[in-house]
């Protein structure tokens, strides 16, 4: 026989997985205001910028926000909290200049849950690569590039 206290023990326990799993929260070792993190208004002037080389813009989110909407020039990986988009990064990222810029996104929910980004830029920091930066995306892709303005790009 269950007691009232055990059965509302395990309801509320039940309740705390549920909500825990519905919005991770990422670890928080990219706060904003960190050196590797890019604001998108930096980033545009990079793209623009006529003097340097353009930085190589990975995309590490979910295929179907890529072909709504991307920066141009971007490259899909896929989401690197999966081992196909992990692979698909790593496998680029063995062909890419390791002191060359590298601006990696994905902006598919707020950054504080987005379960792609630190996955990716920690893999990437590992491999070596000294100048990786991360496009700061507070609340998401559309709202903080798209409904700014600046120019992207649609499809695969």
């Amino acid at each position: 026989m269950k007691t009232p206290q055990l059965t509302f023990f395990a309801i509320f326990m039940i309740a705390l997985v549920a909500l825990g799993q519905s919005a991770p929260k990422a670890d928080n070792d990219l706060p904003p205001g960190s050196p590797q993190l890019i604001q998108p208004e930096e980033l545009v002037k990079t793209i623009q910028s006529t003097s340097g080389p353009k930085p190589v813009l990975l995309y590490v989110g979910p295929h179907l926000f890529y072909a709504q909407a991307h920066i141009p020039g971007a490259e899909y990986m896929g989401p690197t909290a999966k081992p196909e988009g992990m692979d698909k990064l790593r496998v680029r990222a063995k062909s890419l200049p390791h002191d060359g810029l590298v601006v990696i996104y994905c902006g598919c929910c707020p950054w504080d849950h987005c379960p792609n980004i630190r996955p990716a830029y920690h893999e990437l920091e590992k491999m070596g690569f000294t100048k990786l930066r991360v496009l700061y995306l507070a609340n998401s892709f559309g709202t903080n590039w798209v409904d700014k303005g600046y120019s992207v790009a649609k499809g695969d």
